[in-house]
């Protein structure tokens, strides 16, 4: 599954341009996550010729040196500009157990790696990440597998959402409207 993924990636030129622009930054810890990697799979699952909608890029990287929510808004802008019809969204998620509770409503504690970032995301099928690395080489964070994601399944990720925050995401992102073959538990 994951050189599946490599190749649906490689293809979308979408994501391929969004690829190498974060790289472009130098973090030395990043990737491009969540509902980018879930729409890429999804649609060509389903066989859409065009990508889904999506609000956002989320590019999550991983720098305990600069927790400063200055330096997310200085790195946005740089995406922006090499790419300004993207709507980035950028989160240091060494800095996440500072704003989290203020957001979500419960403290959490800080997190050791980008690696244990991307397995507290909200499901399972959306707890994926792809960096493109310099030599081109895509690689896949993916620390709950992917066969949810490949197999079209929702399924709430307990390390840090509560099934009423979780149920509430359900509804928002009315996945089984978008993509018929999703299941959600």
């Amino acid at each position: 599954m994951r050189e599946l993924l490599r190749h649906m990636a490689r293809e979308a030129e979408w994501l391929m341009q969004a690829l190498r622009a974060v790289r472009d930054l130098a973090l030395p810890s990043w990737c491009i996550g969540a509902g980018a990697v879930r729409n890429l799979v999804w649609d060509n699952l389903h066989g859409y010729p065009t990508p889904s909608h999506l609000p956002d890029i989320d590019v999550a990287y991983f720098d305990a040196a600069n927790l400063r929510p200055e330096r997310d808004a200085e790195l946005q802008r740089r995406l922006q500009a090499a790419l300004p019809q993207v709507p980035w969204e950028v989160t240091n998620q060494a800095a996440v157990h500072h704003w989290f509770e203020a957001y979500f409503g419960h403290a959490v504690e800080p997190l050791p790696s980008l690696h244990a970032a991307v397995a507290s995301w909200p499901e399972y099928a959306t707890s994926v990440g792809l960096c493109l690395r310099a030599d081109d080489m895509i690689e896949v964070i993916a620390p709950h597998g992917l066969d949810d994601l490949f197999n079209c399944v929702v399924r709430r990720n307990p390390a840090r959402v509560s099934m009423e925050a979780y149920r509430q995401r359900v509804a928002q992102k009315r996945y089984a409207e978008r993509w018929p073959r999703v299941t959600v538990f």
